[in-house]
Formats: structure tokens, sequence, C-alpha cells
């Protein structure tokens, strides 16, 4: 799964321009965040993990606006705290 995720967030770097928000939607960031969800589950991780699951289906359907919305929520929800 993370491979999978890995190799559409590449995909997503060459197709898909720089989100205007905070953080930067590329390839990098996405790996980066899914390496952060490892560990122990709490209620941000788990929807953490539901937008980005949100991303992966956007990107594989070719709607990078999307994934990178996914992506920002995604982002957001890591940010909470517990």
């Amino acid at each position: 799964m993370k491979t999978l995720l890995l190799a559409t967030a590449f995909a997503a770097l060459a197709l898909s321009p720089a989100s205007a928000a905070k953080m930067a939607c590329t390839s990098a960031n996405m790996a980066k965040l899914v390496a952060g969800m490892g560990g122990e589950d709490t209620p941000a991780k788990i929807a953490a993990r539901k937008s980005m699951a949100a991303a992966n289906s956007d990107m594989s359907k070719g709607n990078m606006r999307g994934a990178c919305k996914h992506y920002m929520s995604a982002e957001k929800a890591m940010a909470m705290k517990k």
C-alpha cells in the first residue's frame, strides 16, 4: 500500500501544479506525511489516513486538484493535537 501511494505521489508531482496552500502538494511532502502516520493510532492519524486514501483515489482517477485538497486535509489532521 505504501509503495502504491508513493508511486502515485510521484506521478502527482509530474502531473499537477503546486498548491497555493501552506504545504505544497508534492511527492516529497506526501511521502513525509505517509512516513509520519506510523505508530500508535490517534484520531488525527485516522483522519489523515482517510484523507490520504481519498487523495490516492482521486489521483488514480486523474483528479489532481481533488487529490491535493485531500492531501491538505490530511496535513491539517496531522497538525491537530490528540
